[in-house]
């Protein structure tokens, strides 16, 4: 029989080891997202129950080539294909939607975002075109776009809840199981597999609060937040541990961005998404509901990560919407924050980026001020200070 050691067990022997009387001191790392990370769990306060998705496993989604149709099932379309069977059909852009060749016996989902960050505003007879058309999921809730613009994951979040809510207010409650979330997953594995519990947990959350019991549809891409153009090779190491994180998560597709951050061919294209292949079939992670419940560092990542959100969509709602704060440009000062915060992380390498500021260490040649605007909501690479 072994005896249970408790957590003053394990103090005691860390104190020891460490030849400390405060060992928190040693072993708390600080994090930007201002969430508490303990060295040691034996126990959560409140177990989750298991967070379910909708697709019974997740599409392995590629950039469409015709030499990959026979053995794809999930494509990304940028332009209309016609003669495609028994296929899942991602549209990328607003013109492919209106021209799209329907064929009954595919699924098609909408990629497209009815909001314009630029113009603070919402397409409202958009919406209501793709919501016209015979599409499995009409529009778009698009976070990829915070995330790559340095946002937090509660930033991100809570953004996700208040353009949901304010969907919700102009077409009524029935367009919640209509709406496709897509999600940019970064470097932070642990972190990104509680971001995407986390959004489960809220959006279920905020469809109670209409009556319902909806489960969010989560489309997860591979971040350019992390990616370098002189270090390709690291950029697959990268984009494989974004797309385990995603599967793990329980995300209902998944698409690994081109490695190459320049020069992107059909090979390299076509790797980019032989990397869920090897997960999918050699690990076989893509089948599970919820893998990492029971988790206490992630169940209690997952939950700390969704009270920071819905405590950000509720100070959005007070202070007049989503809209609004653009308007205003809170929004993306608030991002602009975050993100110039997260670059000089970078910059004195409490955040290590392999081939950029370690292993070589390249030499700044842009400042944090020169890369972002605090006007502006825009994809920005934390490699792009060394290039």
């Amino acid at each position: 029989m072994f005896q249970k050691v408790t957590y003053q067990d394990w103090e005691n022997l860390v104190k020891k080891q460490l030849k400390v009387d405060n060992i928190y001191d040693v072993l708390s790392k600080e994090n930007l997202e201002q969430v508490c990370v303990k060295p040691y769990y034996d126990s959560v306060s409140k177990p989750l129950k298991n967070l379910p998705k909708v697709e019974e496993s997740t599409h392995l989604v590629s950039v469409y080539h015709e030499d990959l149709e026979e053995n794809v099932f999930a494509f990304l379309l940028n332009e209309n294909v016609e003669n495609l069977d028994e296929k899942t059909v991602f549209i990328n852009n607003k013109d492919l939607a209106e021209h799209v060749s329907i064929d009954e016996n595919n699924q098609y989902f909408s990629l497209i975002d009815v909001f314009d960050e630029n113009n603070s505003s919402l397409n409202e007879q958009l919406a209501k075109e793709l919501l016209a058309k015979d599409f499995k999921r009409n529009i778009c809730i698009d976070i990829s776009l915070h995330q790559n613009a340095g946002a937090a994951i509660y930033q991100q979040l809570g953004i996700a809840l208040v353009k949901t809510k304010e969907l919700t207010e102009i077409f009524g409650p029935e367009i919640l199981n209509k709406l496709i979330f897509r999600v940019a997953v970064g470097g932070n594995y642990f972190f990104e597999i509680a971001k995407i519990r986390a959004l489960k947990l809220l959006f279920n959350q905020l469809s109670k609060e209409f009556g319902l019991d909806e489960i969010p549809y989560i489309f997860a891409e591979t971040s350019l937040r992390n990616k370098a153009k002189n270090d390709e090779e690291n950029n697959l190491i990268r984009s494989t541990l974004e797309a385990a994180a995603a599967m793990i998560a329980g995300s209902d597709a998944v698409f690994c961005n081109d490695y190459k951050m320049q020069n992107s061919t059909e090979l390299s294209e076509e790797i980019s998404f032989k990397q869920q292949i090897v997960l999918a079939y050699e690990s076989i992670i893509n089948v599970f509901e919820d893998a990492s419940n029971g988790s206490y560092y992630v169940e209690d990542l997952t939950q700390q990560f969704a009270q920071k959100s819905w405590k950000l969509f509720l100070e959005i709602e007070e202070a007049g919407g989503y809209l609004e704060l653009l308007k205003q440009g809170i929004i993306q000062k608030k991002i602009y924050e975050h993100a110039v915060a997260e670059q000089n992380w970078v910059s004195e390498g409490k955040i290590k980026l392999i081939g950029v500021n370690l292993y070589p260490k390249l030499e700044a040649k842009k400042t944090a001020a020169e890369m972002y605007s605090e006007n502006e909501i825009r994809k920005v690479r934390l490699a792009e200070m060394f290039e």
